[in-house]
């Protein structure tokens, strides 16, 4: 039987400096204290009515909660100016310790939400707020470096430039000035592929100058450096003590920030209770066109109703987490912490740990006689180690630069969809170099990180090397599991930039993240290697400079080495099937 709820909108939170901060409060129309849970989002806090972001407030004030969505400083109602990221810590612990003050709160706080809205957690549970309780940050990094702006220090061109155009500026040119003209905004969404991401110098592209300044501040911050300390959470486990629920995606553009999460406080977290922590990762990507649901189709692939979150009842979940640590102060530890649901096969496990510790590391080598690139039964993938091969050649062209299909994407499902896509229209490319096993004669299950091990040259001063793990069906079908990227001034540190020595070999780590399939009997497993993957990450110009500021590309030409002494593999994490 549904209960009665009181809404109170825009009710103002005052931070330490000052500013108000405004929030709207779901609560039961009934006397006494109640665990309070919360959203602090920079995409309108009434969007929780409708969004939820996998709790629904009205689901969780029938459960006996009080809910609090509040818009971030600088954003919709709040006052302030906007700095993503960076305000958060400060803003999240005046607003949590703030709600333990009021007489409807019992003193246990939670928080709760997906991508940004998991950032301010995360960084909030830095601070140590006395009232926060336990978490559930879903599809968030745990780096905001390397792992949102860029990876492997490519910077996320699709991600950050769709994110502005798409969901900030607009709003914050019309927060300033209600008739703000959007013309201009809206003819760069419209031609994003054909003028926006192709824009250069990349650091002049004009429409997100004054709807989204810290885009340029992000750009011109490759490197990781002191800059980002202040909102890297992984050199922060160690001061965070809450209990967290970390969901994540296998085609989440965060995904393994939410893994390294978990696995960093289980190993650092400052007490027993905060090394509680759980992890829950399904077949979704971070916004494909089912959100905030989650379906059980994602990209081109369907996984089974099992995979979908109304069958899931991903809301009981959530409330059963918070239950356990803002009703009961604690409980038994979970023998199983780890869920994952494994693809191919299109089943969920529990499992005790991450990485499995019956992993089975295993090298597949590279083999060609040098035109992996120009036919696609040339390359070839075994266990067996290369001796005298010759090396694949091609030319890669920022002109002209492999297209994003699926993957890892936000935050455009119109013109970027994120998920397993059929990569076949790409294999046909001379800048494309394909290594497949033969067709296999037994199910194989990989579970875990996916590295890249690589050795490769250019004759530029700096390029990029990309790296893809796809699962080829019997008839032909290419699907995409993970992909990665290294520019190569990075290969070494990506706190100190080097530039190459034209055609000197060296050693790459292309890391694809992680994922967990089954491939069936009779599928093939298939790496692809390229130097861009556009528009997902920046195109480098390949010319060693600064590439935000750089507008004249030339063209590198790349030799990929897989003999004896440059044995260019995949390690792939193998689970052995159970005696």
């Amino acid at each position: 039987m549904s209960s009665k709820i009181i809404l109170e909108r825009n009710v103002p939170v005052k931070m330490r400096d000052g500013i108000i901060l405004y929030a709207d409060i779901y609560r039961p129309d009934k006397e006494g204290k109640f665990p309070t849970i919360m959203q602090r989002l920079p995409y309108d806090k009434q969007s929780i009515a409708v969004v939820g972001m996998f709790l629904n407030p009205t689901r969780a004030v029938e459960a006996g909660y009080v809910v609090i969505a509040q818009d971030v400083r600088g954003r919709y109602t709040s006052e302030g100016d906007y700095n993503p990221l960076f305000q958060e810590r400060k803003d999240g612990y005046d607003t949590i310790e703030w709600c333990a003050k009021q007489s409807w709160c019992d003193g246990n706080i939670g928080t709760y939400g997906l991508s940004y809205i998991g950032a301010f957690q995360w960084l909030a549970a830095i601070e140590r707020p006395p009232h926060l309780k336990a978490m559930v940050p879903g599809l968030t990094p745990s780096n905001y470096n390397e792992g949102w702006i860029h990876h492997g220090g490519a910077f996320e061109l699709g991600f950050l430039m769709s994110w502005g155009l798409n969901w900030k500026a607009p709003a914050q040119l019309i927060r300033e000035d209600p008739n703000a003209n959007l013309s201009d905004l809206i003819n760069a969404v419209n031609n994003i592929f054909d003028y926006s991401f192709k824009y250069l110098p990349l650091n002049e592209f004009p429409e997100l100058k004054k709807g989204a300044p810290w885009f340029y501040e992000w750009l011109n911050h490759p490197d990781e450096n002191e800059y980002w300390d202040y909102i890297n959470i992984e050199k922060n486990h160690k001061n965070i003590e809450v209990p967290a629920l970390n969901l994540g995606a296998w085609y989440d553009i965060f995904l393994q920030g939410t893994i390294n999460n978990y696995v960093g406080m289980k190993e650092n977290g400052p007490t027993e209770k905060s090394r509680q922590q759980e992890l829950l990762i399904g077949p979704w990507s971070h916004l494909d066109k089912s959100f905030p649901l989650y379906s059980n189709m994602c990209g081109d692939v369907e996984f089974g109703l099992e995979a979908a979150w109304y069958m899931m009842d991903m809301e009981g979940i959530v409330l059963k987490w918070f239950d356990k640590w803002l009703k009961n102060d604690g409980g038994d530890i979970n023998e199983y912490p780890v869920k994952i649901f494994v693809m191919g096969k299109n089943e969920w496990r529990n499992e005790k740990e991450w990485p499995l510790k019956r992993t089975q590391y295993v090298n597949y080598y590279f083999h060609s006689n040098g035109n992996a690139n120009s036919n696609i039964t040339e390359g070839i993938l075994t266990t067996k180690l290369p001796q005298n091969e010759p090396s694949d050649r091609y030319a890669y062209d920022p002109l002209n630069p492999v297209p994003t299909i699926g993957g890892g994407l936000c935050c455009d499902t119109t013109h970027m969809p994120g998920g397993p896509y059929d990569q076949r229209p790409l294999e046909s490319r001379n800048d494309v170099v394909i290594y497949s096993t033969d067709s296999l004669t037994e199910d194989i299950e990989i579970t875990g990180r996916l590295i890249i091990n690589l050795w490769a040259s250019s004759n530029a001063l700096d390029t990029d090397f990309t790296g893809k793990l796809v699962d080829v069906g019997p008839c032909g079908y290419s699907q995409l599991l993970q992909d990665g990227i290294i520019r190569a001034r990075y290969r070494n540190s990506r706190k100190t930039p080097e530039l190459l020595e034209p055609n000197k070999i060296y050693n790459y780590e292309l890391d694809l993240w992680s994922t967990s399939n089954l491939f069936k009997k009779g599928h093939k497993i298939r790496v692809e290697i390229s130097s861009s993957n556009f528009p997902r990450f920046d195109r480098n110009l390949n010319t060693g400079k600064i590439v935000a500021e750089e507008k004249n590309p030339i063209i590198a030409i790349q030799n990929i080495y897989h003999n004896k002494q440059y044995p260019s593999h995949i390690v792939l994490p193998i689970i052995p099937k159970k005696s």
